[in-house]
């Protein structure tokens, strides 16, 4: 941490051990696929249970320098390069990010977010959190159940803050997010906080890797009415996940039919919603709304 307690930037910039581990487990499935193996001849040969290789290619499970070195002699990779990847993946994949210590509920969520190239963001009730402006932030954990202490929240908002750099990053990923009118009439934290808010986000949206547009009251039904849901994607080999988060946990839904399942939604959702323009001209409209207290 910094003096002024922001996250390093070097630290924000090395690699997720999350993403890394899902990457590698990619691969190992990869290969256990073109030697024909199942998961149960493979833990047969390793002496291991059939759920450790499963964890192992869901990236659930952290690989150690010899899981790699028996799973390459049972799979017949002898190419060095194929093999030192491999392992450097391992060794990434047990590292320590930067947001690790902090002890976050949402810990897997912040690893894959660091390294999406797309993040697909529905959000019915709060403006999405790499756009939320430290007094917004501050809000919504205040109104959190169970209670949170004065110094988490804290914790949470620098965590947020270094959440967000990767949106002016070297390549930051292309942040597509939906909201409902409703977000922009519940006044969280008061007028001064909305209309900072609304501010924040019309401006963040003239950079070209970033959108959000506004699903109206008029639209009526929609098919997420009752839902909120994230959709990551990353690199080849590493597959898309949807993050779904609610008052009994997170979820992540990682089969390919669930990841195309979400994405036709949000698509739907895009329809459904004001263009991006008629968007912004509504925000910057609550914006002036707020100013005159109403």
């Amino acid at each position: 941490m910094t003096a002024q307690g922001e996250p390093n930037t070097p630290e924000l910039r090395s690699p997720s051990p999350t993403v890394r581990r899902r990457e590698l487990g990619a691969l190992l499935r990869s290969l256990r696929g073109e030697a024909g193996l199942t998961v149960e001849q493979v833990a047969e040969s390793l002496l291991c249970s059939p759920s450790k290789v499963s964890r192992l290619e869901t990236g659930h499970r952290g690989a150690s320098q010899r899981d790699i070195r028996d799973l390459c002699g049972l799979y017949h990779v002898t190419d060095p390069v194929q093999r030192d990847h491999l392992a450097s993946l391992a060794k990434q994949g047990r590292g320590q990010a930067w947001w690790q210590p902090y002890g976050l509920p949402y810990a897997t969520y912040v690893g894959l977010e660091a390294e999406a190239i797309s993040i697909r963001d529905f959000e019915p009730g709060v403006f999405p959190g790499l756009l939320q402006i430290p007094d917004y932030a501050r809000a919504v954990h205040e109104g959190a159940w169970p209670r949170l202490s004065a110094e988490v929240i804290d914790e949470r908002i620098e965590v947020r803050r270094g959440r967000q750099a990767v949106l002016s990053g070297p390549r930051p990923p292309h942040l597509r997010a939906i909201i409902d009118e409703a977000v922009l009439h519940r006044r969280v934290g008061g007028a001064a906080t909305m209309r900072a808010q609304l501010d924040h986000v019309v401006a963040a949206c003239a950079q070209p890797h970033i959108s959000v547009q506004v699903i109206p009251y008029e639209a009526g039904v929609h098919p997420a009415l009752d839902s909120t849901f994230i959709l990551l994607e990353f690199e080849d080999p590493v597959p898309g996940v949807v993050y779904v988060e609610g008052l009994v946990g997170q979820v992540y839904l990682e089969r390919r039919e669930d990841v195309r399942r979400y994405g036709e939604i949000f698509d739907r959702l895009l329809a459904t919603s004001l263009g991006q323009q008629q968007s912004l001209d509504l925000m910057a409209a609550m914006s002036i709304a707020y100013s005159k207290g109403q």
